[in-house]
């Protein structure tokens, strides 16, 4: 039997759509499964049924098959003769960053060698029933499913019913606001707002890790910060945008085709991410090194920029890009996707949603909008301060990170929409007569360069 199948044979092992599979059952289809022939990449295309999935991705480990998820028949041949020999688990990435995709190689040992760290950081053990909430062709995704079957417990959809949950920050949110009933949570693939960190830490045992389809797991916590996780040695090295993170651990993947993943010759790795160590030891990770944005001489960074909005009231997501700036260099540029809740609560047309004279708020969605721009201005550096706003939904890969390379794309070809104008000249205007001066963290005109 599979290593990733622990579990007693008439347990319950998979819970997809409503259908239990048993152990027993999983290990016996896993034996009959079909993988095409030759000595190839077994493709599992996005749009693979969730039991179909992992049900090949067994089979085709235990047949010393290197397995291609979430890419086709054609993907997988050419990839036949790009990929390392040793490779047992190819893994088809997005990125966030850009839009090209990459190919992440890694053994099944790099995989196995991190579960039982998980399991004792995360508490999972044989009696969870684990919800994975995203596809499962997405790495974050696909490790979970498999450590629950190596934990022993059943992993499926169901939120309803599920004592532990695997999230994206977004995700979890989402769950938490719709009255989450879960003991834990895993949460990874974007920083956590503090806000949603200090709901769940109330309700449930969280716990934080970052990493990448590359580099596996790096560092981990209990919403109190990360430090490295266990088996992983970091180094900090000054790089061009800032300290630029390395890591060298039995979870390394052996190989990438594109992407960000470098190597020294002592075994540390990077995908190029950027990061500090806190006063406590705690590492902060302010995010990729290409987000890094140099507007009039001043280097800032994305992430820290978009750390700050996403604690404001009325945001549920925002994203941060530098724009070229024939001035500056670059200006910076945030994306807001408000909350509904918070939309909805503050409009003023009352039968949009059913509601009365009394009980309708005089503030409208451009009000949350000035308020997001004034506390922002309030709470960011000079330098971090957006010149240009846009309030709409963001789009997002299929692990569910802001598609970073989309936005730039867009915003480039003048294909972006919601962009608010009015908000920054009216508090300059405000600021302006409260100090009896120019204020000092002035906007340019509408139109004219930052």
């Amino acid at each position: 039997m599979s290593e990733w199948l622990r579990g007693s044979p008439g347990a319950p092992a998979l819970a997809f759509g409503g259908d239990v599979v048993r152990v027993g059952e999983l290990a016996a289809a896993v034996a009959a499964a079909r993988l095409p022939g030759g000595t190839g990449l077994v493709p599992c295309p996005v749009g693979t049924a969730p039991v179909e999935l992992i049900t090949t991705v067994l089979a085709a480990l235990e047949r010393g098959r290197p397995v291609l998820v979430g890419g086709s028949s054609d993907e997988a041949r050419r990839l036949d003769d790009l990929l390392p020999a040793a490779t047992a688990i190819a893994l088809r990435t997005s990125g966030s960053s850009g839009t090209a995709p990459t190919v992440v190689a890694r053994t099944e040992a790099s995989w196995l060698e991190s579960a039982a760290p998980l399991a004792q950081l995360a508490g999972i053990e044989a009696a969870d029933r684990v919800a994975v909430t995203g596809p499962l062709h997405v790495s974050m995704h696909l490790y979970a499913a498999l450590h629950a079957l190596w934990a022993g417990a059943v992993v499926g959809d169901s939120v309803r019913d599920a004592t532990v949950v695997h999230a994206t920050p977004t995700r979890l949110a989402r769950l938490l606001d719709g009255g989450l009933d879960a003991r834990a949570a895993v949460v990874a693939g974007a920083a956590l707002p503090e806000r949603v960190r200090h709901t769940a830490r109330a309700r449930l045992r969280l716990t934080e890790y970052y990493g990448a389809a590359e580099l596996s797991f790096v560092a981990a916590g209990h919403g109190e910060g990360l430090v490295a996780f266990p088996g992983a040695e970091i180094e900090l090295r000054e790089a061009a945008g800032g300290r630029e993170l390395w890591v060298r651990s039995p979870y390394l993947a052996i190989d990438a085709v594109g992407g960000m993943l470098r190597r020294d010759a002592a075994g540390f790795a990077t995908v190029g991410d950027l990061a500090e160590l806190g006063a406590d030891g705690t590492l902060m990770i302010l995010g990729r090194g290409d987000a890094a944005i140099t507007t009039a001489g001043a280097t800032v960074i994305a992430e820290r920029i978009e750390g700050v909005l996403a604690g404001l009231p009325g945001v549920a997501a925002v994203a941060v890009v530098g724009e070229p700036n024939e001035l500056l260099g670059e200006r910076v540029v945030a994306i807001v996707e408000l909350d509904e809740l918070d939309e909805r609560v503050r409009a003023t047309d009352r039968d949009a949603f059913g509601g009365d004279d009394e009980a309708a708020d005089p503030r409208d969605a451009t009000d949350l909008r000035d308020e997001i721009v004034a506390e922002a201005r309030a709470r960011l550096e000079v330098a971090e301060l957006p010149r240009r706003w846009f309030f709409a939904p963001l789009p997002r890969t299929d692990s569910g990170k802001v598609a970073r390379g989309a936005l730039r794309s867009a915003l480039a070809a003048g294909g972006l929409d919601g962009e608010h104008r009015a908000a920054a000249r009216r508090h300059d205007a405000i600021r302006a007569v409260a100090a009896g001066a120019a204020p000092t963290n002035a906007a340019p005109p509408t139109g004219g360069p930052a």
